[in-house]
């Protein structure tokens, strides 16, 4: 079944914008890559590529950061949801700076570029992580969580003791069609009175109303409002998907959150791959299991869990 074929782009295409935290022009572009090649991105203007694995990830404060060497690569999150939300096995992430484009926020834009590049089905069978054991991080009464299920879902409660983000709840089983439709368009967010610490420490200076929501007291000051009456708690689905990707494979197993952020989301992705009886790589074309992945990885600190704008 095609289904269950390996998938990259057919052909290369791109985009251009400014990066959410540095504020610099940043232009990004899909290309295809072989079977079994994975996600990687690629600094052209270093000639470095860095794989989108765990143990590249080197900051996770209000995004998500991998690099090799001299390289690095922010906000990698809302592209590597959008590629596992649509399929896309192998893939080229080419970018000519140290950020990925914020664009309008979300994975949508990033959809959008995938159906424009177009689909290859490649000759090689999809594999998968499938979670044997369940793994859990727990930071203060923020909890991560991912444990065996027949298939991939993801339920994220967002609490930032604010009357608009409040106990918001929202539950997702894997498809890219409602990938598409009920994950991607959804934007990440800030509350009003951290835009001015985070600017002080050189975050969030690409930030605006075109690429994020923003939250005072008690109001959205976005003029357009939400896309979805629980669009924060349907963004940190989004992030959170985007992360699990770093696993290197796409994942079967049931994710459960509470009030997490990037650093803990990395922090379970590091602690399950270390553990060889947690999970096994399956080729869904017939081949025998593959042996469990076993990575050496060193601790994550979890400064604040890293709860916010991503």
């Amino acid at each position: 079944m095609s289904y269950w074929k390996q998938r990259t782009i057919l052909k290369r295409v791109g985009c251009s914008g400014v990066g959410l935290h540095s504020g610099a022009p940043a232009r990004l572009t899909l290309a295809p890559a072989p079977p079994d090649s994975g996600i990687r991105f690629v600094r052209t203007d270093l000639g470095i590529e860095v794989p989108a694995r765990a143990d590249a990830v080197v900051d996770t404060n209000l995004s998500t950061t991998l690099g090799a060497g001299a390289a690095r690569v922010a906000t990698v999150e809302h592209v590597l949801a959008a590629l596992t939300g649509l399929g896309i096995d192998n893939c080229r992430v080419e970018v000519d700076g140290p950020e990925v484009p914020i664009l309008d926020g979300s994975s949508a834009p990033f959809v959008y570029l995938v159906e424009e590049g177009g689909v290859a089905l490649q000759p090689v069978g999809k594999r998968f992580l499938v979670v044997n054991q369940a793994t859990e991080v727990r930071v203060g009464d923020r909890v991560v969580r991912l444990e065996p299920a027949r298939e991939l879902s993801l339920r994220f409660t967002a609490d930032f003791a604010h009357p608009l983000i409040t106990e918001q709840v929202f539950g997702f089983t894997f498809s890219d069609r409602s990938f598409a439709r009920e994950v991607a368009p959804a934007r990440t967010f800030c509350l009003l009175k951290d835009v001015e610490a985070m600017r002080a420490r050189g975050l969030a200076l690409g930030g605006s109303l075109e690429n994020a929501i923003v939250v005072d007291e008690f109001s959205i000051l976005n003029p357009g409002g939400l896309r979805f009456p629980d669009e924060f708690a349907r963004h940190k689905v989004l992030d959170a998907l985007g992360d699990l990707t770093l696993a290197g494979l796409p994942l079967i197993g049931a994710l459960t959150a509470r009030k997490s952020g990037h650093a803990m989301n990395q922090a379970l992705v590091r602690k399950f791959l270390a553990n060889p009886a947690s999970h096994r790589v399956v080729r869904v074309s017939g081949e025998k299991e593959l042996e469990p992945l076993q990575i050496r990885l060193p601790a994550l600190t979890l400064p604040g869990a890293g709860y916010g704008l991503a």
